[in-house]
């Protein structure tokens, strides 16, 4: 059996349903998966098969019915002050909608993460930490717009300060839903090849989610989610341990009152795209 510690990013059994009047709607049911560093997995689905939904819950920005995430082999806190800066510190996020702060520039979007993650460390590291921000929307083709806001940059500008937020704590898990879903064809291929790239050389491990096949074709390894169950099966999904680690377990289904319910701000709509 592999040492749990082996996965940069795991979850083991999750499930999460959401509250809809007198009943529930079963959004995941019993899915687990293992990342390893470095590597790069597309999850495909379509909209509604609760894509967004297993990636908040591996993000931690929601919470599962029953289940675990694990990063490095340990169990994901649960106090959110614990969450978030494990967030800060190990986490990369590039959304579909950007959700770039309107009131701060460029540079200063790519610096948040960073002055959460260091706290007070912020002010005796602040010099290295912008240069190094600079340095990135530089290599993103962004070095003339540092004092931007967002309402002032196109769609794929923002993708890219977006981008550059996501990896420049160097995370050891990059998580991307829909990164290129807002853009034309064109601008979402270069996004799509600096998210890669810059993956690549920080070893951090990639779960891309989209239902663009294209894209998916991209990954070095291919899962599928079909109504709330994950199918490490499909075609591109390694064989043998690869499989069995992101493969459906059969275990009886909870009846959706054993856990939390709605994760913030998220609605069945919203958790299901």
């Amino acid at each position: 059996m592999t040492d749990p510690a082996a996965f940069a990013l795991a979850a083991r059994g999750l499930w999460k349903s959401y509250r809809m009047g007198a009943g529930r709607l079963q959004v995941l049911r019993d899915v687990s998966l293992a990342l390893r560093p470095g590597e790069v997995c597309a999850l495909m689905g379509a909209s509604g098969s609760g894509k967004s939904t297993l990636l908040h819950l591996l993000g931690l920005l929601d919470r599962p019915d029953r289940g675990e995430v694990l990063y490095h082999g340990r169990r994901a806190p649960g106090s959110p002050g614990a969450r978030a800066r494990l967030r800060a510190r190990s986490l990369g996020f590039v959304f579909q909608q950007f959700h770039l702060l309107p009131e701060l520039n460029a540079l200063e979007n790519v610096l948040m993460p960073r002055r959460l993650a260091l706290g007070a460390a912020w002010w005796s590291r602040r010099r290295e930490e912008r240069a190094r921000a600079r340095a990135l929307l530089e290599r993103v083709g962004l070095g003339e717009r540092l004092r931007h806001r967002p309402k002032q940059l196109s769609g794929g500008e923002q993708q890219r300060v977006a981008l550059a937020r996501a990896v420049v704590g160097r995370p050891a898990v990059l998580l991307a839903d829909e990164p290129t879903g807002n853009l034309d064809s064109r601008t979402g291929e270069g996004i799509l090849e600096l998210l890669l790239e810059l993956a690549r050389e920080h070893g951090s491990a990639v779960l891309l989610a989209t239902h663009d096949a294209t894209i998916a074709a991209r990954a070095g390894r291919l899962l599928h989610l079909r109504d709330g169950c994950l199918d490490g099966g499909a075609e591109g999904a390694p064989a043998g341990e690869g499989a069995a680690e992101n493969s459906v377990r059969k275990t009886p289904e909870p009846t959706g009152d054993e856990g939390g319910g709605t994760g913030p701000g998220a609605g069945p709509e919203e958790a299901r795209s």
